[in-house]
């Protein structure tokens, strides 16, 4: 029994001496050498948006079209702004080649900062937002393209504006590309209107696509959620695809075809997404070309003849993955929010968190309050497991002295330890099964405030004035390592020397992590400490166990 908890602590020690060299190199901006992230950073062309690839070949259909990077500039850029938006249109193609979230400040500390950039096309980083005609010399999203509209800016009272695009003639078809945005609102309407100018019929293709480098935003660390393209359909479900494996060229899964769905580019906090009409057959598409990655979908439009429009609307939501807003936007776009592999679990936390968040309005106190919820759940589960550890640490002395007996006599002990553990009625690994139950629960509960866009500036006390951030004087990570060395002397000293030294270096060794994790987070675990010290104490008290 001895030999299999020694072996079982050092597997742990050994992980956490893991994890804290991963996260140290990651603090010091070199990769991981374990766990390294989802995607490198990859440093974007330095072209501006014309640049682009399109990466849109259809297995029965022409590719889009396509261009060599860095031959082609970018076009005229135009801002449009909303009350939640700055957006940043290039005459090029009609593609929004910038989107600023103004209630969403990029340093989540200071709400006077500025506003976060979701989509920009810089030398540092590309991520855009691209549509065009695919099957033949035909407008694309390199195709120049006149702004149609006078409006620049969402006026006070007007619920909604257009922003449109018209091309000339190409290869006899015309692109009239209409963005509708709507006051209050991440979703934006996109209407492509393809109108047939030439003398005889013809078939093109219309795709939606997302272009971006591999890398993570600023400021998301080590902790940080899934990053990279994802695809949803009711026939295939969400299915997330890693730039890693697109750069391995590994076997993608991913539903090819399918009658609806969107295709989205999610990243820590923020996500964007086509929501293209249900019904209408696409296929979808992961691509890499030079540095950057494309993933959308592409549609066969059908024949228009000669003077005939075909109509083709969608939805593109660039916002927060707030799961209120996405769901009203389409269903399932909550799917992208990343729970890891426990979302069963916390999906139903979360939605107790907000709504111990309606009552208490302070996240960090509804933090609190569902610990509490928690712990009174596992109460009966907590109690029988520390009075089993109450019991072993009364019957330790006893256990000690066999050591010291039998100490030449290995067997032998182990023998009169198991008869003395079922005198006392003590099971070994009765203070471990109960605890072991929870932690499936207590991990989801870490991801609801890893991947909630809700923490991110959210303050509870005095110094914590956001949550999503490390606690800035670190009071909150001490704390935590207090009260678990305060539960390691609660717990019964184990017989093997190795074992007890490491029963209080293990929890100084996690503790290091916690000093570079969002507050919120250590909040969830200096609660869940506190509460687990009151029930133990209370439980040696009554037991008579000092």
């Amino acid at each position: 029994m001895n030999d299999i908890r020694r072996s079982i602590l050092w597997v742990i020690f050994g992980f956490a001496l893991i994890l804290l060299w991963d996260q140290w190199q990651v603090h010091n901006g070199r990769p991981a050498t374990f766990f390294p992230s989802q995607a490198p950073a990859v440093a974007a062309s330095g072209a501006a948006s014309g640049t682009v690839p399109a990466a849109t070949a259809a297995a029965t259909a022409a590719s889009a079209a396509a261009s060599p990077a860095g031959t082609v500039t970018a076009g005229q850029r135009t801002e449009i702004s909303t009350d939640v938006y700055k957006l940043t249109f290039d005459s090029n193609g009609g593609t929004l080649v910038g989107a600023q979230l103004l209630k969403y400040p990029e340093d989540s500390k200071n709400a006077k900062s500025q506003p976060i950039v979701l989509l920009q096309d810089t030398p540092s980083h590309q991520y855009l937002a691209q549509t065009g005609l695919a099957g033949g010399n035909l407008p694309s999203h390199l195709t120049p393209m006149q702004l149609a509209t006078p409006e620049r800016a969402l006026a006070d009272g007007q619920k909604s504006m257009q922003v449109r695009f018209e091309s000339e003639p190409v290869g006899g078809v015309k692109l009239v590309k209409t963005y509708t945005l709507t006051r209050g609102s991440y979703a934006i309407g996109v209407q492509h209107d393809v109108v047939n100018t030439g003398s005889t019929a013809v078939t093109p293709q219309l795709y939606q696509q997302f272009v971006r480098d591999g890398s993570k935003q600023a400021g998301s660390m080590f902790y940080s959620t899934f990053t990279g393209p994802a695809f949803y359909s009711d026939e295939g479900k969400y299915q997330k695809v890693e730039f890693a494996d697109v750069d391995k060229g590994k076997e993608l899964k991913f539903q090819r075809n399918a009658p609806d769905g969107y295709v989205a580019m999610a990243q820590h906090y923020f996500t964007s997404a086509w929501l293209p009409p249900v019904g209408q057959q696409r296929e979808n598409f992961v691509r890499k070309v030079g540095n950057l990655y494309a993933a959308g979908q592409v549609f066969n439009l059908g024949s228009i003849a000669p003077g005939a429009t075909k109509t083709f609307t969608s939805t593109l939501f660039v916002g927060p993955q707030d799961e209120k807003l996405m769901n009203a936007v389409a269903p399932n776009l909550d799917l992208v929010k990343d729970y890891g592999w426990l979302t069963i679990l916390a999906r139903p936390l979360y939605w107790l968190l907000t709504f111990l968040h309606g009552f208490l309005h302070n996240w960090g106190w509804a933090i609190v309050a569902l610990v509490v919820l928690l712990k009174a759940a596992f109460y009966w589960l907590n109690h029988k497991a520390y009075a089993s550890m109450a019991k072993m640490k009364a019957v330790n002395p006893k256990v000690q002295a066999l050591r010291e007996r039998y100490k030449e006599e290995p067997q032998k002990m182990q023998q009169e330890m198991m008869r003395i553990y079922r005198e006392e009625k003590v099971n070994p690994l009765g203070g471990c099964l109960p605890i072991m139950v929870q932690i499936p629960v207590f991990i989801a509960l870490y991801w609801v405030l890893l991947s909630s866009v809700e923490m991110r500036g959210a303050p509870w006390i005095l110094w914590v004035k956001d949550l999503s951030t490390p606690d800035p004087y670190f009071i909150l990570p001490i704390l935590m390592t207090a009260t678990s060395l305060l539960q390691v002397w609660l717990n019964p000293t184990p017989p093997d020397p190795m074992q007890a030294k490491m029963m209080w270096i293990m929890p100084l060794m996690f503790s290091v992590m916690f000093f570079f994790f969002p507050a919120g987070l250590v909040l969830y675990w200096l609660t869940n400490n506190i509460l687990s010290i009151a029930q133990q104490w209370f439980i040696n008290k009554r037991l008579g166990v000092s």
